[in-house]
């Protein structure tokens, strides 16, 4: 596991991995992500979906809202995206580029 525990949230789809956050405001920013990197935002308006399963090498989600029963979660199993939803500071703590890792089992992010 990480190191020091910066943000707990609710765990909505398993997987424990490490990456670089990126904050993410719209879909079309979905586009530029790299399988190393944590998708970070406010939560997961039905927009992103589509462009999350062309995108599928996202390494994991992270958002402000949302629980392990929203529509985004049940979207994240499937696709077998590590998620943790519902932090509620989610894109005010984590900054683009940081290293983290999440425990979407748990719902906790870790300093990495």
């Amino acid at each position: 596991m990480g190191n020091k525990i910066l943000l707990k949230g609710t765990g909505a789809s398993p997987g424990i991995i490490k990456g670089r956050v990126r904050l993410v405001r719209s879909a079309e920013e979905i586009e530029m992500l790299d399988k190393k990197e944590i998708l970070v935002t406010s939560f997961i308006n039905p927009d992103f979906l589509p462009s999350i399963k062309r995108h599928a090498n996202i390494c994991g989600v992270v958002t402000d809202k949302g629980g392990a029963t929203c529509h985004a979660a049940i979207v994240m199993r499937e696709l077998k995206i590590c998620y943790v939803a519902g932090v509620g500071n989610a894109t005010k703590k984590l900054k683009d580029n940081m290293e983290v890792e999440i425990d979407g089992r748990e719902g906790i992010v870790y300093e990495s």
